[in-house]
């Protein structure tokens, strides 16, 4: 377990030196470690000689942008990430969350909010997973398909074919292998994918959801797996086992 409590380690990516020197000076006044990088192969090369407990990451920068870089972090189950961006549209908002990032802070920002993100973000991946943590150690068979919980890997039944999914696809998932047949709302959704109070938008669960369609049924047009249940939400109409 990281010591996220006294001195957590935060990796700042962004191509703008005052912007990275600012945080990774402000981070440090505050307690924690700060390593800096000015584009995402400079990011790499200190995620593979050390380990860093959060990335805040801007979204435009030269060569792989931040959005790209996110959802590679997310897909290979990186360190919780932080976005920042000057698009202050909603659709860029969503778009971030999507992707994988944990939160997403519009710049210009106060640096105190950002501190505030930070931690807030570091005590939610310091926390066992409430849904996913009751799933751990198990694998669970639904309609056609096995998840290994542990792994994190989706797979057929049959084993012949393996389906990657984001940190966000994931828990979205084992919310609703906990809940099989319930209908969950998309403010329960929303906290479970994102950990934080559902004021954003409902479009970013139907977001999720419809992508999470796309790599489990067999015609995302016609879902057979996770139901829409009109005023309701979204359940999953299946059920599940664990198997060995």
């Amino acid at each position: 377990m990281n010591d996220q409590t006294r001195n957590p380690h935060i990796l700042v990516v962004d191509d703008h030196r005052e912007i990275r020197d600012a945080v990774t000076r402000y981070l440090e006044k505050n307690g924690m470690r700060a390593t800096a990088a000015k584009d995402t192969k400079e990011m790499d090369a200190h995620l593979k000689s050390g380990r860093f407990d959060l990335i805040v990451l801007d979204v435009m920068m030269p060569g792989e942008d931040g959005l790209s870089a996110a959802r590679r972090l997310a897909s290979s189950g990186g360190p919780p990430v932080l976005m920042l961006s000057a698009l202050s549209d909603d659709t860029d908002r969503i778009v971030g969350l999507e992707v994988g990032a944990d939160d997403y802070l519009v710049k210009p920002f106060n640096p105190r909010e950002l501190l505030a993100r930070v931690k807030a973000i570091l005590r939610r991946s310091e926390r066992p997973e409430p849904l996913a943590g009751r799933l751990g150690g198990r694998k669970l068979a639904f309609a056609g398909w096995i998840l290994d919980t542990d792994t994190r890997v989706l797979s057929c039944g049959d084993g012949r074919a393996e389906v990657s999914l984001t940190t966000a696809e994931f828990k979205l998932l084992t919310a609703f292998l906990e809940r099989p047949r319930f209908v969950l709302s998309r403010d329960q959704l929303l906290d479970v994918t994102s950990g934080r109070a559902a004021d954003v938008f409902d479009r970013t669960i139907d977001n999720q959801v419809s992508r999470l369609r796309r790599k489990i049924e067999t015609d995302p047009s016609h879902p057979q797996i996770i139901a829409t249940v009109r005023a309701g939400g979204y359940s999953l109409a299946a059920d599940v086992r664990e198997v060995t």
